[in-house]
Formats: structure tokens, sequence, C-alpha cells
């Protein structure tokens, strides 16, 4: 048996994340970034599927109509009764924990996992978990927190800040959370993908725009038509602040 991860869980019980964080900013951008991906790279027929971490379920619009049955997962309880009062018994929720899934081995068709990667110091441990309860061909698409950003390098560069983005290791932001706020290395990433067993079918670099002086000079709407093109275009360089995988489970 192997060791049981370090947890690292931000707990948002009693935190209200649709209004504070999605509402209340200017996140209209990153919102609709990450509905172009989730797009792209969801089969368009599922049977079993689940949102892992999936909040209060803000992209459930992106898979209901696509899977006959949905289950959003997530720690904390009162993202999971927003969800319920949202979508009512059009999704199935659970509360749990990431490192210990709540689901049999081989049980989803296909899973997403989005801005939720910053949250996990034991990287491997949680796709473990994603690999297990996915089915053989099953079909995962995760985002990941990229480490290794063009402002991140500058800031290397110009002693900005000592986080190095071309190390491997992951780097562990205690200036914008002392609990977990993780970014990782795209090579990093990809080999625990491998390692766990999956299959890297497609990548996409998402949220290339996200920058608060960028939307205040094009606006979001003109934002998003350059978007379109780059994730694809960029994708090759992982350059993003976000990285979108979708995997194949061997």
């Amino acid at each position: 048996m192997t060791k049981k991860a370090e947890k690292v869980v931000s707990d948002y019980n009693g935190y209200d994340y649709k209004k504070i964080f999605w509402e209340d900013a200017d996140r209209k951008y990153e919102d609709m970034a990450d509905r172009l991906a989730i797009r792209r790279l969801l089969p368009t027929e599922i049977d079993k599927f689940a949102d892992i971490a999936g909040g209060y379920g803000r992209l459930a619009e992106e898979y209901l109509p696509r899977a006959r049955h949905a289950t959003l997962f997530d720690y904390s309880k009162t993202e999971l009764a927003q969800a319920h009062e949202l979508y009512g018994d059009k999704i199935h929720t659970k509360a749990g924990d990431i490192y210990d899934l709540p689901f049999k081995d081989n049980n989803f068709d296909a899973l997403i996992m989005v801005r939720a990667t910053h949250h996990f110091k034991e990287m491997p441990a949680v796709v473990r978990e994603l690999h297990r309860v996915l089915k053989p061909g099953g079909i995962a698409v995760i985002e990941v927190a990229n480490k290794r950003t063009l402002p991140k390098m500058f800031r290397y560069w110009f002693k900005k800040s000592d986080v190095n983005p071309f190390s491997r290791e992951p780097a562990h932001l205690k200036g914008v959370d002392s609990d977990g706020f993780y970014n990782y290395h795209p090579k990093m990433i990809e080999q625990v993908f491998r390692d766990a067993g999956f299959q890297i079918n497609k990548v996409l670099s998402v949220s290339n725009f996200r920058s608060a002086r960028l939307k205040k000079l094009f606006g979001t709407k003109n934002l998003i038509r350059l978007e379109k093109g780059a994730q694809k275009a960029l994708a090759p360089i992982r350059f993003a602040p976000s990285i979108y995988y979708r995997l194949v489970k061997k």
C-alpha cells in the first residue's frame, strides 16, 4: 500500500465562491475561456460523468447537455448545497476527500477537474485517484495551474520573484495562500499523468490574455475572439496560466 498523501485542502465551507470570486470580480473572460476549452475537449455524448472539485457547478451548462448522469464532487458542502439550489436533481452531489474519492473503480466514462490543481500538493496521488474512478478508455479533462508563464519568467529574470519557473518541482505560492496554492511545470505534470496510466490526447493553452490591463484595453468579447485562435496555436509552448489536458485512461 502507498503512504497516505499529505493533504492540502482549501476549505470553502461558509464561503460564497460564486458571488465573491466570480460575480463580484472581473472574471468573465476567464470563465468564457474555460468554457471554450471544455467544449473542445469533452466528448459530445457521455453516460456517467463527474465534475471533480466542481464547487457550485459553474460549468454545469457545458456538460449537462452531454451527460446522461452527472455527479458533482467537492469538499465544500456549502458549494454543493448551492449547486443543488441551482440545478436540483439534474446533478447528483457528493462531498468528500480528493485523495480518497468516494467512488468505485472504473465508475465514470468522463470527468473534468478545473481550477483545482493549485490546491493540491500531492498531485500524483490525486491523479491516481482520477485514473482509478475512470473506466478504461475514459476521458479526463484536467486544467493545471501553470508554473512556466511569461510573467513568471520576467519576474524571475528581473529578480522580482525567487520562484524559478524553469525548475520542475511545484511552486508553493505562500504569498497567495499559505495552505495551498501550487503551480506546476508542464513537463512535471505530464510525467505524472503518464505514470498514473493516462495517455495525453490533446492539449490547449487557456486564459492566454489573463490581464486586468488587457481587459480594460480590449474588452472581454475581443479577448475571447483572440482566445479562440490562441488556445490551439499556443498549446505547444505551454505559456498560458492554465493548461488544459484531454487524457485517455489506458
